[in-house]
């Protein structure tokens, strides 16, 4: 699976202006809603149940939370730099500010896993993530995505 199958151009949001963990989730959420015709409600319970069960910052200023939804086709990302950094409660500390957000399907089981392992190997290289924090806009961040991601494809 490439991540061109899980990410488009307009499932980057390269400036989202939020002042915590759960307005980033929100406003993610609303994203991907829009990007599959799901209810945005629907994505955010879930994403934030998920959340309950243990925090999905990884360290360094990266989060990935995500979910399992019965009425998801396929699996999807919504990628989004924040303007400043919230508090995700990360295990170091660190407040996040590069999120990319999984939705899949609730038979996904090793495919959601696949694509968890992936964004999460990717996403630990600090040259990489620089990359990412200072591209100038959602187009050279897709292309960053798409390119290093595919690259690294299992």
């Amino acid at each position: 699976m490439s991540l061109n199958d899980l990410i488009s151009p307009n499932a980057i949001i390269p400036s989202l202006k939020v002042n915590s963990k759960k307005q980033a989730l929100q406003e993610i959420s609303d994203r991907a809603a829009e990007l599959s015709g799901l209810s945005a409600r629907q994505i955010f319970d879930t994403v934030l149940q998920r959340e309950r069960l243990g925090p999905t910052g990884v360290g360094s200023g990266i989060a990935i939370p995500h979910g399992k939804l019965l009425t998801v086709k396929q699996i999807f990302a919504v990628f989004a730099r924040l303007d400043r950094p919230v508090d995700f409660d990360s295990q170091d500390g660190i407040p996040v500010d590069i999120i990319c957000m999984l939705i899949a399907p609730e038979s996904a089981g090793a495919d959601h896993l696949k694509a968890l392992a992936r964004v999460a190997r990717v996403l630990r290289d600090t040259h990489f993530v620089a990359r990412l924090r200072s591209a100038k806009d959602s187009a050279a961040l897709y292309l960053l995505l798409t390119q290093v991601l595919d690259t690294r494809a299992a």
